[in-house]
């Protein structure tokens, strides 16, 4: 059964008052009104920071180049001017944040992670996740996270939002706005052209930045088997154009290898999970240029579960796919690093560079799969994963060398979020 033939939803009559719903649900409402320290009322004024880091010593992932005793000089959110102490001018004045004897690197990236609620924003940023792409969320939530980071900025990630997931059954989801509705009387849930686009077509009008679908079932819900496929090549050949179409890329949860290679010939922008990703598919990533986001800090999850299913499938897919981070790290693929984070509970990204290095990249090159490599996927290598003149003032600062302990990454220091210093932790 198909979806009658319509257009979709004009962006400017309904886009406000998804976002007004969308805010409701994500709780920012509230948070937004909030004051900023809780003996200081809100001010009027501009929604980024100006803020001098002083001292540490500054890491360039994109290089690797580090500088001891360095400053970085934002103002207005952004970078103006970083490097040594003796050949950066600071501004008379200028709010300094003490970073001596710590390191300092660009505010990490999340490149998958489903926020659903502002609490769960203003966790991820206080984990170092200041910019982030969603996995989807159920009623455009991701969409109002969005734009209460543009607002207040301290509060939230930099994000790219994905909308609802394109998946045969929908669920609830089809409550997140009237023209899904029609979806409900399809007795074989989103599988037909029509309905592939459909939901596609949706989640365009009301601002998606990519779009989420899937090829296989869930790994962690033990009643569902990873290896099955619920939809083929042909489907997400629909998924990605429709996508296209919008200019928009596609991310799928994959794990089989049947499953992974049909996403990517598809045309996906990055492969999601990808457990059982094979030396061909990855052989076609490389030539498409196509991402791989491994999660493990999810697979690693599942390890120790009550449930017997997901322990068991957490120790037996986690050193497979680390077996694939590493392979597809020696061909030349791109990595990024996503946490999967979802249900409340936000994973410090720092902990999936951890098991980047763990899967067998070098230091350096696991904190580029968090910063500049994952940068790229979400198309802002121009203005995040580094600390130089024009990227957004977004920053760790750490208690050690990464080089040397990649475990400072989970627990930072401070975090700056468009020069605001949001986050004060102490190892």
């Amino acid at each position: 059964m198909c979806v009658d033939p319509a257009p979709p939803p004009a962006n400017h009559l309904t886009r406000r008052g998804v976002l007004t719903a969308a805010a409701v649900l994500a709780g920012t409402a509230a948070v937004a009104a909030a004051p900023r320290s809780a003996s200081a009322a809100p001010k009027p004024g501009p929604a980024a920071g100006d803020l001098v880091i002083d001292g540490g010593t500054l890491l360039d992932p994109a290089t690797g180049a580090v500088v001891e005793n360095s400053v970085v000089v934002i103002r207005n959110g952004v970078v103006r001017a970083a490097g040594p102490r003796d050949g950066v001018e600071v501004p008379a004045g200028a709010t300094r944040l003490d970073a001596q004897g710590r390191w300092v690197l660009p505010g990490l990236v999340d490149a998958h992670i489903h926020l659903n609620t502002a609490d769960e924003a203003r966790a991820a940023v206080r984990q170092g996740a200041t910019s982030a792409r969603s996995g989807s969320t159920n009623f455009y939530q991701d969409i109002a996270v969005r734009e209460l980071a543009r607002q207040v900025p301290e509060l939230a990630p930099e994000l790219k939002a994905a909308g609802v997931f394109v998946t045969p059954d929908l669920g609830d989801t089809v409550l997140a706005d009237p023209d899904l509705t029609p979806l409900a009387r399809l007795a074989d849930g989103v599988r037909s052209p029509e309905a592939l686009r459909r939901v596609v077509e949706v989640n365009l009008a009301r601002g998606a930045d990519v779009i989420k679908t899937r090829v296989n079932e869930r790994a962690g819900l033990p009643e569902q088997d990873p290896q099955t496929q619920v939809y083929s090549y042909e489907q997400l050949s629909e998924v990605v154009a429709a996508a296209r179409r919008g200019g928009k890329g596609v991310l799928c949860h994959s794990y089989s290898e049947k499953g992974c290679h049909d996403a990517v010939t598809a045309g996906i922008r990055s492969l999601e999970h990808g457990v059982f990703v094979g030396e061909k598919t990855l052989h076609e990533m490389l030539r498409r240029n196509t991402f791989f986001t491994p999660t493990m800090t999810a697979i690693a999850g599942m390890i120790g579960d009550p449930n017997p299913v997901l322990d068991e499938r957490g120790r037996t897919y986690l050193p497979t796919l680390q077996a694939a981070v590493r392979a597809a790290h020696e061909l030349g693929v791109p990595l990024a690093a996503g946490t999967d984070s979802s249900g409340g509970e936000v994973d410090p990204i720092g902990r999936e560079v951890q098991l980047m290095h763990e899967a067998g990249l070098p230091e350096l090159d696991a904190i580029r799969t968090a910063t500049t490599s994952a940068a790229a996927l979400l198309g802002i290598e121009r203005e995040a994963g580094r600390l130089a003149p024009g990227f957004r003032g977004d920053a760790l600062v750490v208690s050690g060398d990464p080089h040397r302990d990649l475990s400072v990454l989970t627990s930072p220091v401070h975090v700056v979020r468009a020069g605001w210093a949001v986050a004060r932790n102490r190892r």
